[in-house]
């Protein structure tokens, strides 16, 4: 029986780390997305107010 509860413990604990890896991971896609994005747009502005 303790057995059995050290592994739904264990299964649980798993489970947990492995969303908050997800969270973790998906909210460094977003940002970096995001940050990628700024920069295009920076570029793009740049480039409008260059001097031709």
């Amino acid at each position: 029986m303790r057995d059995e509860e050290h592994e739904q413990s264990a299964a649980a604990k798993h489970e947990r780390w492995m969303g908050k890896g997800v969270a973790l991971r998906a909210f460094f896609y977003i940002a970096g997305t995001h940050l990628f994005a700024g920069f295009v747009w920076l570029l793009f502005h740049l480039g409008q107010h260059a001097q031709k």
